[in-house]
C-alpha cells in the first residue's frame, strides 16, 4: 500500500512514534511517504520504500504566524496526485486532522478518494484541543477521519469525555523495537557516566511543564544522600534552566548531568537503573517505554496511560502526581540489594517485549485495511 504520513518531525514522542512506523510498514513492503516541515528525527537514511516530502511555508509579511496548515493540505494534494497515495495517515490533530481533512475535500472534487486514519497522541487532545479556539475544528476532522486511533485506553477515554465523538476509537498502543536495543554487556560503558559504585537514573523528555523535571531533581537529591548515585537528565525545553538552577541550590550540580537532546537515546539508557517520569499528563510514557526495553526499572506518576505500560510492584512503582516521597520510597526500595533490582530489571524488560512493534504493526495494518474498505464505499 502507498501511505503518506504526516507527523511533527521533532523528538516528541507522536513523531518518533510516527516515524518508526513508517520504517517498519516500509520494511513490509508498503511504499511510505513522510510529509512535513523537516526530515523526521529518527528517519536516519532513505531507502526505495521511503521518501520524503518537505513542506514549505512562504514567509510574507501580511500574516503574523504562516498559515502552515494551508501548506501542508497544498503539499498533501500534489504528493497524493503524484504518487498515487492509497492512504493517508495523519499523528496529532492540530493541524494534521485538519488538514488531512481540508487535502480528501480537494482531492473529491477531482474524483480521487483517499481514506484518512487520525491517530490520537495526547497533548492535541487533553491541552490544545481542549482550548475553545481549537476544540470546534479538533472535533470535526476527528469525526471527519475515516478511521481514529488514540495510544491508550486513558486517552481514549478522555477524548470521549472531552469531544462528542461519533466514531469508534481504536486504541493501539505505542510500541519499540527491541531489536535496537539489543545491546552487549560491552557495549555499555557505565564507566563513561558513574564510578562503579554508582547507581544511574535517568529521565528523558521535552522539559515541558506537564513533565515536571523539578521533581525529578528533588527525588534524586533525596535518593543520592542514601545511595551514591547520578542522574542523567536528556532533553531540551522551557522547564530545563529551572531545573538546572535547582540543582544549584540543592548542591548536587556535580551529580546531574543535561546532556540536551539526543538521537542516541538508547545508548543513554543502557546505563541506567532506575527511570523517573513523575509526569502530570501522560498520554502513554513512550519514553519510560524505551526505558524498560533497556531492562531499567521506572519509577513514575500513576498519570493517564502510564498504569497501562509500568505495573506496580512489577516493572517499577507508580505514585500519585506530585507524591515525590512516595517515589523517593519506592526508587530506595528497587535499589536498596542488587537482587532486587536485577529481578525490578529483568521484569521492566519482560513487560516492554509486550510492545515489540512485530507485535503491534499488525493493528495498524488491519486498521488500514478497514480505512481502505471505506473508501471503496466512497467512490
Amino acid at each position: 500500500m502507498k501511505i503518506a504520513i504526516v507527523c511533527y518531525p521533532t523528538f516528541g514522542g507522536s513523531g518518533v512514534v510516527a516515524t518508526e512506523l513508517g520504517i517498519a510498514l516500509a520494511r513490509r513492503g508498503h511504499e511510505i511517504h513522510f510529509v512535513t516541515y523537516s526530515q523526521p528525527v529518527r528517519l536516519e537514511l532513505l531507502s526505495p520504500n521511503i521518501h520524503f516530502h518537505e513542506v514549505h511555508v512562504p514567509e510574507y509579511p501580511l500574516f503574523h504566524y504562516q498559515p502552515y496548515e494551508l501548506a501542508l493540505s497544498s503539499k498533501l494534494v500534489e504528493t497524493i496526485r503524484s504518487f498515487g497515495i492509497e492512504l493517508l495517515h495523519v499523528h496529532y490533530a492540530i493541524p494534521h486532522a485538519y488538514a488531512g481533512y481540508m487535502t480528501k475535500k480537494m482531492l473529491e472534487d477531482e474524483g480521487i478518494y483517499v481514506p484518512m486514519v487520525t491517530t490520537l497522541h495526547g497533548t492535541d487532545i487533553t491541552l490544545l484541543g481542549n482550548h475553545p479556539f481549537y476544540k470546534p475544528a479538533v472535533q470535526f476532522s476527528i469525526n471527519q477521519s475515516n478511521v481514529v486511533t488514540s495510544v491508550s485506553q486513558s486517552l481514549k477515554e478522555d477524548t470521549l469525555e472531552i469531544f462528542d465523538i461519533r466514531r469508534e476509537i481504536h486504541v493501539i498502543p505505542n510500541f519499540i523495537d527491541k531489536t535496537k536495543y539489543n545491546r552487549a554487556p560491552e557495549d555499555c560503558q557505565r564507566s563513561l557516566m558513574a564510578k562503579d559504585d554508582e547507581y544511574i537514573l535517568t529521565h528523558v523528555s521535552n522539559f515541558r511543564k506537564v513533565k515536571r523535571v523539578q521533581d525529578v531533581v528533588r527525588i534524586f537529591h533525596k535518593v543520592q544522600q542514601q545511595v551514591p548515585a547520578k542522574l542523567i537528565m536528556v532533553g531540551e525545553g522551557p522547564e530545563k534552566e529551572g531545573a538546572e538552577l535547582l540543582a544549584e541550590e540543592l548542591g548536587i550540580e556535580e551529580k546531574v548531568l543535561f546532556l540536551g537532546n539526543s538521537n542516541e537515546v538508547e545508548h543513554i539508557l543502557c546505563f541506567s537503573d532506575v527511570f523517573l517520569l513523575p509526569s502530570e499528563k501522560e498520554s502513554f510514557g513512550l519514553a519510560a517505554l524505551e526505558a524498560m526495553i533497556t531492562k531499567t526499572a521506572v519509577i513514575s506518576s500513576n498519570a493517564g496511560g502510564i498504569p497501562e505500560l509500568n505495573q506496580h510492584g512489577v516493572s517499577g512503582y507508580l505514585s500519585d502526581v506530585g507524591d515525590t516521597e512516595d517515589m523517593i520510597r519506592n526508587t530506595l526500595k528497587i535499589l536498596k540489594d542488587d537482587a532486587t533490582l536485577q529481578a525490578f530489571k529483568k521484569r521492566a524488560y519482560e513487560r516492554a517485549c509486550i510492545f515489540d512493534i512485530h507485535n503491534i504493526l499488525p493493528m495498524y495494518e488491519e486498521i488500514y485495511d478497514l480505512a481502505y474498505k471505506s473508501r471503496l464505499k466512497q467512490v
